[in-house]
């Protein structure tokens, strides 16, 4: 199994790297599309419901998200990301 972790230079990430970190990566971009959807209904891409971002929610925090409670999930996403964050290794490059 592969490492994963965050790769920073000059102070700043620039790269997700591994399955894990990946998936870290991932679960901050849906929570950005739902607050977008929350605050102005709009969705990334045309397919992307959000419905279907209350599912791939779900499989991140193991809850059920109902329409209407896009607080909770990105609650609950915040959480996982925040955990998952200090749980992930940063490597400094110059």
């Amino acid at each position: 199994m592969s490492e994963s972790y965050c790769l920073a230079r000059n102070g700043e990430l620039v790269a997700y790297v591994g399955p894990d970190a990946v998936e870290l990566a991932r679960a901050i971009t849906l929570r950005s599309a739902i607050k977008m959807h929350k605050a102005c209904g709009m969705k990334p891409m045309r397919g992307l419901t959000i419905t279907k971002q209350f599912i791939l929610a779900g499989k991140f925090t193991g809850q059920t998200y109902r329409r209407g409670q896009h607080d909770r999930a990105i609650e609950d996403l915040t959480v996982w990301i925040e955990t998952m964050r200090s749980a992930m290794p940063v490597r400094h490059e110059p």
